[in-house]
């Protein structure tokens, strides 16, 4: 499948925020553990719009999934640094997209002025650590049971890629 990607608009937001919400029950992807609303995630978005985009990847008027850059840890020394998120809908898990995502992220990563890209991946999503593990992602961090997702302790996973020498 050929894929293409675009920066998200406005409009995409509420797209945007179903598909996170699909991936909350699975307790695969992320730490929150109910729904969040267009609204709470509106400075979210506006702060994607600059140096830290936020990509989709839309089919027939709906979006298959999305990518975004965001900021690491909020100092200036880590302004060359960046982590990645993505968020596929159901119907587009499996197919490729995700590395599609990925490949493109590290191929954009200098042009935004990034040396570094980190993923925070729970360790028991072995699909998404296989991922960016096969697309020369290494682990950098383990944090061991830092999560609680339905009473159970779930480790978190650092993985990160150097892009420059």
């Amino acid at each position: 499948m050929t894929w293409q990607h675009r920066a998200a608009t406005a409009a995409d937001l509420e797209q945007i925020v179903a598909i996170y919400n699909s991936t909350i029950a699975s307790r695969q992807v992320t730490a929150d553990l109910e729904p969040v609303s267009v609204a709470s995630r509106q400075q979210w978005f506006a702060e994607h719009q600059g140096t830290r985009p936020l990509w989709v990847v839309e089919q027939g008027g709906q979006l298959l999934g999305w990518l975004s850059f965001s900021s690491f840890y909020g100092r200036p020394a880590y302004a060359r640094s960046a982590e990645i998120s993505i968020y596929l809908a159901t119907s587009a898990r499996g197919q490729g997209l995700g590395r599609y995502l990925l490949e493109q992220a590290i191929a954009a990563a200098p042009t935004l002025g990034l040396d570094n890209l980190l993923g925070f991946i729970f360790a028991h999503n072995e699909a998404s650590v296989a991922l960016f593990e096969r697309l020369g992602f290494q682990r950098w961090g383990h944090l061991p049971r830092v999560a609680v997702l339905d009473r159970v302790e779930r480790d978190l996973l650092i993985l990160g890629q150097r892009l420059t020498s």
